[in-house]
């Protein structure tokens, strides 16, 4: 039995249990009754059995629960960032030596479970620095620190975390037995950041400043598993 069907049958007088029943009202119209549709309910004026209505509507408080069942919250597919930022950031970009050989060398499931083994120990060592994961390209992990969250050592947390990938990447070559190595490219410098561009699980916080193209650079000329800095970089550890 509804609520309202429990209330009626219990503590409305009988004119008011009887428009009701016969207008087959529902928790969820009642509140929304007015004057005009209590008279249609036959509570015409004056009449006590009106008021009474409307003091038992009101008792229907929307804060309780409802009985019925409802629908499951809709899954969040949007991030919610803050506004885009001009803050000091420090930016690490990796990349995997010789992924393109190794693509041709490997069964495809062996290449694809040796690049999710390479980017989840990419990922555990920027969680420790509290890093952000800003995209994995293939092979490629782009790295922020200083944003969402800043810290003063975010340049020696950056450098800490280079020092972190190139030993888990060596330690993975040898569970692997396969020849890897790693490069990684280091740079610090204002950005703006914090706009989020894609859908779903391409999106991404787009940076525009000098750091992540320099970054880039560093890493591309890095010998395998080293750290190539940029000198705002090295000042800011100081």
């Amino acid at each position: 039995m509804s609520d309202v069907a429990q209330m009626a049958r219990t503590t409305w007088p009988w004119p008011i249990r009887a428009g009701v029943r016969g207008e087959r009202c529902d928790f969820e119209v009642l509140p929304c009754l007015t004057d005009d549709n209590s008279k249609e309910l036959g509570l015409t004026p004056p009449s006590w059995h009106r008021v009474k209505l409307k003091a038992a509507i009101e008792a229907l408080s929307p804060d309780e629960p409802s009985t019925q069942p409802t629908s499951a919250p809709a899954r969040q597919t949007k991030l919610e960032p803050p506004e885009a930022e001009r803050r000091q950031l420090t930016v690490m970009f990796c990349d995997l030596v010789g992924s393109t050989t190794l693509s041709t060398r490997l069964d495809a499931e062996d290449y694809r479970d040796l690049i999710r083994a390479y980017q989840g120990a990419c990922a555990g060592v920027v969680a420790r620095f509290d890093g952000f994961i800003a995209k994995f390209m293939g092979d490629g992990v782009l790295v922020y620190f200083g944003w969402p969250r800043a810290h003063e050592d975010d340049a020696e947390r950056a450098i800490n975390a280079g020092l972190g990938i190139t030993d888990a990447v060596r330690a993975l070559a040898a569970g692997k037995g396969a020849p890897l190595a790693v490069r990684v490219g280091i740079a610090t410098g204002r950005v703006v950041v914090g706009d989020i561009v894609g859908e779903g699980a391409a999106q991404e916080a787009m940076i525009a400043g000098e750091a992540p193209n320099l970054a880039a650079r560093l890493q591309a000329i890095a010998a395998p598993n080293t750290i190539a800095i940029a000198e705002a970089t090295h000042h800011a550890c100081r």
